[in-house]
This record gives C-alpha cells, sequence and structure tokens, in this order.
C-alpha cells in the first residue's frame, strides 16, 4: 500500500477518534439540552463518518474491492444526524422557550416560524389557508 494512502487512512481514523472523544467529554460534562443536542450530532457525522471512510479506501486499496455498505452508513449518518437533531431542538423549543420573552423582534411580517404565526402588524398566514380551503 502506498505510503500517501496509509497517511490519508490513518489522518479519517485520527480525526475521527478525536471528534468522538471530545463528543463523548461533552455528552458528560454539557448539562443543558441544546449543547448537549451539539456534541453527540458533531461525533457522530465526523467522528464516525471518518472512520468509516477510512475502511472504506483501506478495503479499496488493500483487498481491491469497493465496499458500498459502509459508503451507505456514512451518508445515512450524515443525513439523518442534523435532521434529527433539529427536530429535537424544535420541540424543546416549543416546550421550554417563551416566544414573547425570550425571543428577539423577527423583522418580517410572519414572526418566528415555529413560535409566532401572527406577525408583528397582525399578518397571519394560516388565514390565507383557510381561504383556499373553501
Amino acid at each position: 500500500m502506498p505510503f500517501i494512502v496509509e497517511l490519508v487512512i490513518s489522518f479519517l481514523i485520527v480525526i475521527g477518534g478525536l471528534f468522538l472523544l471530545v463528543g463523548s467529554f461533552g455528552m458528560l460534562k454539557l448539562r443543558d439540552l441544546l449543547p448537549r443536542l451539539h456534541a453527540p450530532t458533531k461525533a457522530s457525522t465526523v467522528g464516525v463518518g471518518g472512520v468509516l471512510i477510512a475502511s472504506m479506501l483501506y478495503f479499496w486499496v488493500e483487498r481491491g474491492h469497493f465496499t458500498i455498505h459502509e459508503l451507505l452508513i456514512t451518508l445515512f449518518i450524515f443525513l439523518t444526524a442534523p435532521i434529527t437533531a433539529n427536530l429535537i431542538a424544535k420541540a424543546y423549543m416549543l416546550l421550554n422557550v417563551d416566544p414573547t420573552t425570550d425571543l428577539p423582534p423577527s423583522k418580517q411580517d410572519e414572526g418566528w416560524a415555529t413560535f409566532d404565526p401572527v406577525g408583528p402588524d397582525g399578518y397571519d398566514p394560516s388565514e390565507e389557508y383557510e381561504e383556499k380551503e373553501s
């Protein structure tokens, strides 16, 4: 195996391991949900993704066959971890954030997307949907 390939594989494994270590440390030390949610999403996307890409590269160079399973797992993690974190954060904010005191003004007609459908000028976008249905 060429030295440059070994170097790239080693780099990916070390970076993946460091991100997994920092993500684990963040899960232990951070107490609030939103910062705590940030640590495992970064650890899973970059940490596990780096290790899987390193494994895929190793088997491609050393054994001569490309493994699609590791690529699919990596793509699945890259797609699902940020979306899941976003949905958990939105659910947390809906339950724990008061839109009148905890959020700054949105400076738009609609207000904040999740919290305030009625904007500062009294515009309610749900009225448009009611008009279309009838």
